[in-house]
């Protein structure tokens, strides 16, 4: 008898030991994983293009930063398509700390349905450069509905303890959709805000609008695009909203602007990599919120 429970006890010893081996194996696997996100110096610059853009939407805007940086910026670009698979153009240079990766869509129709639907295809993107590269920071920006795409991803999808992005520029995005009132609050709107606690409390937001006339930028009202401090006021570390006027200020322009690539360089760009050239901001900064 005691010869058979000690044969029971050792099976049960020996079961135990091969069941914990795995398990030390993931959480191995997975401190190492975490340590590598911590000591990467990489963190990439997603830029997301507005409806019916496609992936070559900022090749004027890099060509302009890159002309007056110390250190080109690499440039890689994602297309998802319907069918969730990946199409890759461009790479990333070994040892480039902010490179540029753009991601685009096949289906880039504008609408509330295709954003969502945007968002989710960017996610797997992101998760697919996220196993290549293995970041634990990112920046990102949105021209028009690319800054609803970022948004939405950060509040659906993003886990900021893995992988936490640090700073985001919408430029032109419309968080109302074509509402001049923020006293009719569209679904979408509703959706951010209510999902808004999502979002990591230490994010800093600028939310760029161009004006060509009193009211809107040419085609998206004023008020849509300042309703973005219903989602980001008081939830982020900081909600700067800022403005542009005069030549190129015009919605589908907004990119290219001067100004708005001055911008870019001054809050999104690491301070390391650029030039001592310095081009005149003309930029107006409307509104500064800390939160």
């Amino acid at each position: 008898m005691k010869k058979i429970k000690r044969l029971l006890f050792g099976a049960i010893f020996i079961a135990l030991v091969i069941l914990l081996i795995p398990t030390n194996t993931w959480i191995k696997s997975n401190v190492k994983n975490q340590e590598l996100r911590h000591n990467t110096r990489m963190v990439p610059i997603f830029w997301v293009p507005g409806s019916s853009a496609t992936v070559n939407r900022f090749d004027g805007v890099f060509k302009t930063i890159n002309s007056e940086a110390k250190s080109k910026h690499s440039i890689l670009k994602v297309k998802v398509m319907k069918d969730n698979t990946l199409k890759y153009s461009g790479s990333i240079r070994p040892g480039d700390q902010q490179p540029f990766i753009v991601v685009g869509f096949e289906d880039n129709s504008d609408g509330y349905e295709t954003i969502k639907k945007e968002a989710k295809w960017f996610n797997i993107a992101f998760n697919d450069l996220d196993e290549k590269y293995q970041f634990g920071k990112f920046e990102g920006v949105g021209h028009s509905n690319g800054g609803l795409v970022l948004s939405f991803f950060l509040e659906d999808y993003n886990d900021s303890n893995q992988n936490q992005m640090t700073k985001l520029m919408t430029l032109g995005s419309p968080y109302n959709s074509y509402e001049t009132s923020t006293s009719t609050k569209t679904q979408m709107l509703t959706d951010l805000i209510d999902s808004r606690k999502n979002i990591d409390s230490n994010l800093i937001v600028y939310s760029v609008l161009g004006t060509e006339n009193y009211s809107n930028d040419g085609i998206v009202p004023e008020e849509s695009v300042q309703a973005g401090k219903y989602v980001f006021q008081k939830q982020v570390k900081q909600y700067t909203q800022l403005t542009v006027t005069g030549v190129n200020a015009q919605h589908s322009d907004l990119p290219s602007n001067s100004q708005v690539i001055d911008l870019i360089e001054k809050n999104i760009i690491d301070s390391s990599s650029k030039t001592n050239k310095n081009r005149p901001n003309n930029a107006q900064d409307v509104k500064h919120k800390d939160s």
